[in-house]
């Protein structure tokens, strides 16, 4: 299908690009990889009236150190990501799941400001950013505000993101030095979008697990963090009968999704079984 008319701009900057979204009004989309909006506008399930291109806003696309966060800008692709040497010696789990989005040409195109806004719910960004405990900037033309992670995800394609504001960068804290982490998915392979995704994050001490964090997307119509299983796990031994009674654990809060990739009994199976294989990859 043909999208219906639109008008086109290109944004120079961000101040440019936030101007253009205060004039244009509700009616606007920000265009920036394109992998989210054209199929949509295609199918005529979003018809805006402008589309404002932010692809060309170099001051959007880096990664960065910066005082105790590792910072992504807006317009970074997955595969500039997925190559970092600088997240995966800090996060590992950022790198994986960048590495495991769509195909090549996907991640040489399509951003992680685009996916976070987008927010579909079996996209691969939300687990690891919510176990990574992110922070998204959000930029306006009457200033800026940062947004926890775990805040801005809000519902099925649903985010705290407002009419007028533009993502600008993601800021995620240096783990401690005895942190792993990782991301795991069991895929749809033609999408290659998760049916089921789990990230963890957990930092050892004394011989037990002192901080877990576990998180989960395509399971429920909102990513989340799974704090049962991070209980079940914090101050305990990395045994296998440990990592076993937490991963049952897994998606007992939420209301699981059902679909034709997978039932809600298949999913809530497959959330255990992917909880379990996150925490054994980062207590191994």
């Amino acid at each position: 299908m043909i999208p219906s008319e639109f008008e086109y701009c290109r944004a120079g900057s961000v101040e440019e690009a936030l101007d253009l979204l205060a004039q244009k009004g509700p009616d606007a989309k920000i265009l920036a990889g394109g992998h989210s909006l054209l199929p949509a506008m295609k199918l005529r399930l979003n018809s805006p009236g402008a589309v404002i291109d932010i692809s060309g806003i170099g001051e959007l696309s880096y990664i960065k150190e910066e005082g105790s966060h590792l910072v992504i800008g807006a317009c970074t692709t997955h595969g500039d990501i997925a190559k970092s040497t600088l997240l995966s010696e800090k996060i590992p789990m950022i790198v994986e799941a960048a590495a495991e989005i769509g195909d090549v040409q996907v991640r040489n195109k399509g951003t992680i400001g685009g996916s976070l806004a987008h927010a579909d719910p079996a996209a691969d960004w939300p687990a690891s950013l919510l176990a990574g405990e992110a922070e998204i900037v959000l930029a306006s033309s009457s200033g800026e505000r940062t947004v926890a992670a775990v805040d801005f995800f809000q519902g099925l394609f649903t985010t705290d993101l407002g009419e007028n504001e533009l993502i600008t960068e993601i800021r995620l804290p240096i783990p401690d030095a005895y942190t792993k982490s990782t991301y795991v998915k069991f895929e749809q392979p033609a999408s290659r979008f998760a049916i089921v995704g789990c990230a963890a994050s957990i930092t050892r001490s004394n011989g037990s697990c002192d901080k877990v964090r576990v998180a989960f997307t395509g399971v429920s119509s909102t990513p989340f963090r799974d704090q049962a299983v991070e209980q079940a796990l914090e101050g305990q031994a990395p045994s296998d009968d440990n990592i076993e009674a937490a991963a049952e654990k897994a998606a007992m809060s939420v209301e699981v999704m059902g679909d034709h990739f997978a039932s809600q009994e298949y999913r809530k199976h497959l959330a255990k079984v992917y909880a379990r294989r996150a925490l054994q990859a980062v207590l191994s």
